[in-house]
């Protein structure tokens, strides 16, 4: 409480008073207010600045109309500070965000305002100048960056008919715009290694960004090949697929002449990014398109369900798994079937829909000889180890096509959990050698790992009485 009052009672009184300011005080001080506490990230004292300058709708900047941060920080009323460090505006307190997050009434429709006047800052003529190559200073164009991540962010949230109209003439000329650049080096870090011009349409924008309106929209044009790739060799439905925009999906998939199976450069398909991304919806749309394989293998022979068992997405598993043509044992190109890929991820829930299979070897060896025991006591994953454990198939001393078995590889990595495990079973011998005539011991002390060469040698211990217990005998 302050002075008697409630905090939200001050907030109130004090958003009050920004109103009726005289002038442009009342307008900066509340769309200062609404771009700090609706941004998708903090925003630096220069981008909110040119953000309050633009004008919507006009195809120039006038630099004329830039605020101070001293004029904005007045305007609002002490409610929002300068971050001099990191030179960052903020609000005064996170209760004011608290506040203003449930009274949505104080701003009219701020994240469709906030696309549209970062698409009028994009389609204005100062930006269009600039070209994708060499890279621009931020310096330059301050506002650029924060425009070209995240007006699809906003327009998505709430799309405007004027945010609508500017994001259609963007789209329409989104080839070699700098805005292309700035929003690739976001999505992949592949990025760095492709060439100019950099291909990326409007349609896979809109398909990557998941706005259905805008998708529909620039279908209906007709100005774009509803099968083009772009710089990835991804089509818009491979975006979408990818980002699990499910009605995009659906929308794409509508149109004619569409492939639901056009791969990208390493023969993945859309599912089999949908998979991979855990996106149950979007794998459920692809499934029921007669055209699309649920187990088709890209060029490593990774298939669909292969990569939900790495990333661990039980429930498109189990969807692959209702179809007859899946095979949950299929090796990729080095042999390693899905058993082996969620073991090495440690992803026990996929460990078990798998091993609930009949198909399913617990014990199967990869072209290495490395069976999913191994992989996971080399990353170690305990759960997954036990589980493996708990099945009779799953030999706990058995060396790969170098010698070394699943405790060489715990034992090598470090990972003391995993080498007690392996520890409590009778049938491991700690003084396997590899075919270079390193133990476990051996590996362990090499690279340092002091409580793995402890935990062996405990072990150790007890094999000299042990063998002279056996000499004795049999004297």
């Amino acid at each position: 409480m302050i002075g008697g009052l409630e905090l939200g009672d001050v907030y109130s009184a004090t958003i009050e008073r920004i109103k009726a300011q005289d002038g442009d005080k009342s307008r900066l001080g509340m769309a200062a207010l609404m771009w700090i506490s609706h941004a998708e990230r903090p925003l630096r004292a220069d981008e909110l600045c040119h953000a309050l300058a633009v004008e919507l709708g006009s195809t120039d900047f006038d630099s004329d109309n830039l605020p101070s941060v001293s004029t904005l920080v007045t305007c609002c009323q002490g409610l929002i500070i300068l971050d001099k460090e990191a030179s960052i505006v903020r609000l005064i307190h996170f209760t004011l965000q608290e506040y203003l997050s449930s009274h949505p009434d104080i701003f009219s429709r701020p994240h469709s305002t906030i696309a549209e006047i970062c698409l009028t800052y994009l389609n204005s003529q100062p930006v269009k100048a600039l070209s994708a190559e060499p890279f621009i200073d931020n310096q330059d164009a301050p506002f650029l960056e924060y425009c070209s991540l995240y007006w699809g962010v906003h327009a998505k949230r709430e799309l405007s008919d004027c945010a609508r109209s500017l994001a259609l003439n963007l789209l329409k000329e989104y080839y070699d715009q700098t805005p292309i650049r700035l929003l690739l080096e976001q999505v992949d870090e592949l990025f760095e290694y492709l060439d100019p011009p950099y291909i990326f349409s409007g349609l896979h924008c809109s398909a990557f960004l998941g706005i259905g309106e805008l998708v529909t929209a620039l279908v209906e044009i007709g100005c774009y090949d509803i099968n083009e790739v772009d710089s990835w060799t991804y089509t818009p439905l491979t975006w979408a697929a990818r980002n699990g925009h499910d009605e995009v999906v659906k929308i794409l998939l509508e149109q004619e002449g569409v492939s639901p199976e056009k791969a990208d450069w390493d023969n993945r398909t859309p599912l089999s990014y949908a998979a991979c991304n855990g996106h149950q919806e979007v794998v459920k749309i692809l499934l029921a398109r007669e055209e699309v394989g649920p187990d088709k293998p890209d060029n490593y022979g990774r298939t669909p369900l292969s990569h939900a068992a790495e990333t661990g997405h039980e429930g498109v598993m189990k969807i692959l798994l209702a179809r007859e043509e899946v095979n949950p044992d299929e090796p990729d190109d080095d042999g390693g079937t899905p058993l082996s890929l969620a073991a090495w991820s440690g992803h026990e829930g996929a460990v078990e829909i798998l091993l609930a299979r009949e198909e399913v070897n617990p014990d199967e060896p990869d072209d290495y000889g490395q069976t999913p025991l191994s992989f996971a006591a080399k990353a170690g994953r305990e759960g997954v180890m036990k589980i493996l454990l708990a099945r009779k198939e799953a030999n706990p001393d058995k060396p790969d096509n170098d010698g070394r078995t699943p405790l060489s590889w715990a034992a090598w990595s470090g990972h003391e959990g995993a080498v007690e495990i392996l520890l409590e079973r009778e049938e491991v011998n700690p003084e396997t050698p590899d075919i270079d005539g390193q133990t476990p011991l051996s590996l362990a002390t090499s690279y340092g790992h002091r409580r793995v060469v402890s935990l062996l040698q405990s072990r150790q211990a007890a094999a000299p009485s042990t063998t002279s217990n056996l000499l004795d005998t049999a004297l």
